[in-house]
């Protein structure tokens, strides 16, 4: 090969390079990220709520009394089961505040606390398949006793009682999520509905009954949702092997200082 003609390549492939960088460089800064974000031990707990609270608002995303785990959830999309990391992930519980620039949309939110988990957790994770013994929802016969949501541009809301939960613009997928964590397996969902809708279920008539149950044995939670999801949403629940994928954490620390 000439030398000119190596000068040139050598100058094509440095081109293509530092295209490549400035590309690069450029769809990091427009990623969105929050403006101010706050981290601080959690204050108190949600009553009700093993996993805290998580608010979103047209700026701002309040979460109270979460674990990093909660916020992987919920910035990822997955359920515990889907991974796997030390122990304090799922102990130390926060309180965080953290506000953009300008507004944004709740998919715009959990892009952002990926971005914040890197930064102030200094978070990294790969990802893996397993077979499991899962959870899978289907329609139950009869189909889904499901009503649209009213309100199905809002973000999704759920909230417990007592007694049982409340949602309200809920994709199936996220309630899904959801009570993976109560029933500790992961549940897939093959509904094959994609919409949002309301709903609510008390579970007070599926409760076993206490003047039969004299020696304290601990209600059967997977019974008593399954059955309660069948009757009320028209959706089915059963056991059985499927492939999930897991976050394996590979290095988290402690947030930074605020």
């Amino acid at each position: 090969m000439r030398r000119g003609t190596q000068r040139g390549t050598c100058l094509l492939l440095g081109l293509v390079f530092a295209v490549s960088a400035l590309f690069v460089r450029t769809a990091v800064a427009q990623q969105p990220a929050f403006a101010v974000a706050t981290i601080r031990s959690s204050a108190a707990a949600v009553q009700f709520e093993h996993d805290g609270k998580a608010e979103v608002t047209r700026d701002a995303l309040h979460m109270q009394d979460v674990t990093v785990n909660t916020c992987i959830k919920w910035a990822y999309g997955v359920q515990d089961s889907q991974i796997s990391g030390p122990g304090w992930l799922t102990s130390e519980r926060f309180d965080i505040v953290a506000k953009s620039d300008e507004p944004a949309t709740e998919s715009q939110m959990k892009f952002m606390l990926q971005g914040l988990l890197a930064d102030r957790f200094r978070l990294s994770f790969h990802r893996e398949h397993k077979e499991m013994k899962a959870l899978v929802l289907t329609l139950a016969n009869g189909g889904a006793k499901l009503k649209p949501a009213a309100a199905p541009d809002a973000a999704p809301f759920r909230q417990n009682s007592a007694n049982g939960t409340i949602a309200k613009s809920m994709p199936i997928l996220d309630w899904a999520n959801f009570i993976a964590g109560p029933l500790q397996m992961p549940v897939v969902d093959e509904t094959g509905l994609s919409g949002k809708y309301d709903f609510a279920i008390d579970f007070t008539p599926y409760l076993p009954d206490p003047t039969k149950n004299m020696d304290g044995t601990k209600p059967d939670t997977t019974a008593i949702l399954k059955a309660a999801m069948e009757e009320e949403l028209g959706l089915k629940m059963q056991a059985r092997k499927a492939q999930v994928e897991v976050l394996v954490v590979d290095h988290v620390e402690r947030p930074s200082a605020n």
